[in-house]
């Protein structure tokens, strides 16, 4: 498990480090693969924040957690990690492996900030570059929960085509499928 630790506001502690490294330890046994973890430890006031970010083997998961106690702030994101990661491995066993293709990867072009200025209309201010992982409906709804998205761009895994899933204010979900004219 290859592990970042990054303190803002507060001076770098090696005691805090080991703690985090520690604690994520105990969830690596839910990943097989290899794992990359981000930790960022925060102090606003009295105020303890602690934020993970895991990325391993398609999925993302991310938590944060704030007391008034660093270590009870690690502690108390970890199991939020480890809870995500379990109900993640339990749903993982209810479905059937798809097809593994490779991951696609889906880039947008932006504009110069100068060019934005000199245009009326609305223009594309932000990008994000980001993988397709073919996988089903099912699957798809599990990541966006796990990402605590409103939507998942993903690749359909029986269909092979590009899907949207996304919440919809009742709390229930859309599907969006391309349709060939």
């Amino acid at each position: 498990m290859q592990i970042t630790t990054t303190f803002r506001h507060m001076e770098s502690s090696e005691a805090l480090k080991t703690y985090a490294q520690e604690k994520l330890e105990k969830v690596a046994k839910y990943i097989d693969e290899p794992i990359v973890a981000q930790v960022f430890l925060s102090v606003e006031k009295i105020r303890h924040i602690a934020e993970i970010t895991i990325t391993a083997k398609g999925i993302t998961i991310k938590a944060s957690e704030e007391t008034n106690d660093m270590y009870a702030a690690l502690d108390a994101v970890v199991d939020k990690i480890e809870r995500q990661l379990r109900r993640y491995k339990e749903r993982i066993k209810e479905h059937k492996p798809g097809n593994e293709i490779d991951d696609r990867r889906v880039k947008k072009s932006v504009l110069t900030a100068e060019s934005i200025d000199q245009r009326q209309e609305p223009v594309i201010v932000r990008s994000k570059t980001f993988s397709i992982k073919p996988m089903s409906v099912d699957e798809a709804v599990m990541q966006m929960d796990l990402l605590h998205k409103d939507f998942l761009v993903y690749t359909d895994s029986t269909t092979e085509e590009i899907n949207v899933i996304y919440r919809r204010k009742d709390g229930n979900y859309g599907l969006i499928e391309p349709q060939k004219a």
